[in-house]
């Protein structure tokens, strides 16, 4: 049974209610049964482990170092690399956004976007001495592409700049919304030549000179996440801390394309933790003599967080299925991520109002959750940005400008 939310008014706890796990579709019975204990492993590891540990460093503001052991030992941190499913992964992103959503963008990030950018577009050298540590939480890596005056129009607009300077680069420019830029290793940047132009991709340890981070604070989600504003003032890197790979903004756009269906997952998975809160809260307190899940507006609230939640889940098993065939595109990326992360805003706002003045405290949780919704709406293109390019798919024609 997942962990009760301390209630106002202190009852026996509940009996385990129907469908427990609130898989009303039985989508995990679509893996292979090897991924399906692996996949529960996982969820029951998040759910008694990182769930409660969570609520503290979210309140806080607070990176959870100790946190990163753990879920390096269920596999978390190379998601990317070992080789299971595209469903597999998404489901377990899911679950990690279950958890905690901050956690699951740190897992996410790390995957999708470091992982993924030094495995595709790095060199030998540069996967021999990262992807070991990074499997396994041993390191940790930042990816920098937003700008403080540039983010919807990074692709035209990015300004830091890349300078060849004998057998090296000279970096200049600034970063912002950096996740994990303050506790990072390194930061994969992306500056534009200043001969050529073109737009290209550096590994950037965070001890070089003229590098510096600080943490961007009082957000009002993702708060474990330490988004940084980065600046860099003439800082040199060797020619083999280039990414070969990266030498225009069309790589960027397919780490983009994985990156925002991986968002689909986390809107899927913060769906399943508003239910699972407002299902136990629900259950947990009484009202009028009676259990709050016994009236029929509540009762409501619970079948459209849930039915939400599954008309998310069910998108993204297509996400998965292209995915896994090898025929993402960017339109279908940028579906999922818009439409998901809209129904997650409003599952959270039943979830808030299911709980009264209890919703707004993250004691309960749902404040949280209510919270960290508004940044799955936002980042990896802001939901108007995905609608847009969604847009410009099915009509011909473009409408950003």
């Amino acid at each position: 049974m997942l962990p009760q939310p301390a209630l106002a008014s202190p009852t026996s706890p509940p009996a385990a209610p129907p469908f427990p796990d609130a898989d009303l579709l039985h989508v995990v019975d679509l893996l292979p049964s090897g991924e399906q204990r692996r996949y529960h492993a996982i969820r029951d590891y998040l759910q008694s482990v990182i769930r409660p540990a969570s609520i503290e460093h979210w309140n806080n503001e607070a990176f959870p170092h100790e946190l990163l052991p753990g879920l390096a030992d269920a596999g978390l941190a190379k998601l990317h690399t070992d080789g299971t499913s595209a469903l597999f992964k998404g489901l377990v992103y899911a679950e990690v956004a279950r958890a905690d959503v901050s956690l699951s963008a740190l897992v996410g990030i790390h995957n999708e976007l470091i992982l993924g950018m030094i495995g595709s577009l790095g060199s030998p050298e540069q996967k021999r001495r990262w992807i070991a540590p990074l499997e396994s939480f041993a390191a940790l890596g930042a990816f920098a592409l937003t700008e403080p005056e540039h983010g919807s129009d990074i692709a035209g607009g990015l300004a830091t700049t890349a300078r060849r300077d004998g057998e090296g680069w000279i970096l200049n420019g600034a970063k912002r919304w950096i996740g994990s830029g303050t506790v990072a290793d390194f930061v994969l940047v992306w500056a534009r030549d200043e001969e050529d132009h073109e737009i290209k991709g550096f590994i950037v340890e965070t001890d070089r000179v003229g590098f510096s981070a600080s943490k961007i604070p009082h957000k009002i989600g993702l708060r474990i996440m330490q988004n940084a504003d980065i600046s860099l003032e003439e800082v040199r890197v060797p020619e083999g801390n280039r990414l070969p790979g990266a030498t225009r903004f069309a790589h960027t756009n397919e780490l983009l394309r994985d990156s925002r269906a991986w968002v689909g997952w986390q809107a899927a998975g913060i769906q399943l933790a508003a239910f699972d809160v407002a299902r136990a809260y629900a259950l947990g307190r009484q009202q009028f003599g009676r259990e709050l899940a016994s009236f029929q507006l509540v009762q409501q609230q619970l079948a459209e967080i849930l039915g939400n939640a599954h008309a998310s889940l069910s998108l993204m098993l297509e996400i998965a299925r292209l995915q896994q065939e090898g025929r993402l595109g960017m339109a279908q990326a940028a579906m999922a991520k818009a439409t998901t992360t809209r129904l997650a805003r409003a599952s959270v706002a039943l979830g808030r109002s299911l709980l009264g003045g209890n919703g707004i405290s993250s004691d309960f949780e749902m404040a949280k959750l209510f919270g960290d919704a508004e940044v799955l709406y936002t980042y990896e293109g802001s939901y108007e940005i995905n609608s847009l390019i969604v847009g410009r798919a099915v009509t011909g024609k473009s409408a950003f400008v």
